[in-house]
């Protein structure tokens, strides 16, 4: 890799940084390349970023970004999870880790606040935000419908009524 290639992969990663709302830090050793390719694409799918990279790019491309804080993360074989959605990257990474011992999460960040292990776990537990707009659409969408059907309810069993002593 020549030197303007670095550069650009710095400026890159540097853009990657300032748009992440998270960023998952793992250690990788051994993914086949059948794994790299699913556990790229269940990233994709939940619309997040999986990036292999040097750690000496990294911590060029961390400086003035609110993730600095991480570069002490960046020992050995890495490779970063990063998304717009806080919870997204750590739920997919979490899901991976239980499927293969061959990625290792060792830290990571939420905007300014660095997280262990154990919180990044805690977060993959969460909804995703689609799953909180989608649950408060629908609360959203059955006030009225509740309210609706309330208000009908005495006409109905009026109906009802005469239609059994019809009978």
């Amino acid at each position: 890799m020549n030197r303007k290639q670095k550069e650009e992969l710095v400026k890159s990663l540097h853009k990657t940084f300032l748009n992440s709302q998270s960023i998952i830090v793992t250690h990788i050793s051994g993914l086949t390349v059948s794994e790299t390719t699913n556990l790229r694409s269940n990233m994709r799918d939940a619309n997040c970023k999986f990036k292999v990279t040097k750690n000496k790019i990294v911590k060029l491309a961390l400086k003035k970004t609110k993730f600095e804080h991480l570069d002490s993360l960046f020992t050995g074989p890495t490779a970063i999870g990063s998304s717009e959605d806080p919870i997204s990257p750590a739920k997919v990474l979490v899901n991976f880790t239980k499927e293969t011992e061959k990625i290792k999460i060792i830290g990571g960040g939420v905007e300014t606040k660095s997280l262990s292990i154990e919180e990044i776990t805690n977060l993959a537990s969460l909804p995703s935000l689609d799953e909180v707009r989608s649950k408060l659409i629908g609360l959203l969408k059955a006030g009225p419908t509740k309210l609706v059907r309330t208000i009908k309810e005495p006409s109905s069993k009026m109906v009802r009524i005469l239609a059994k002593k019809n009978n």
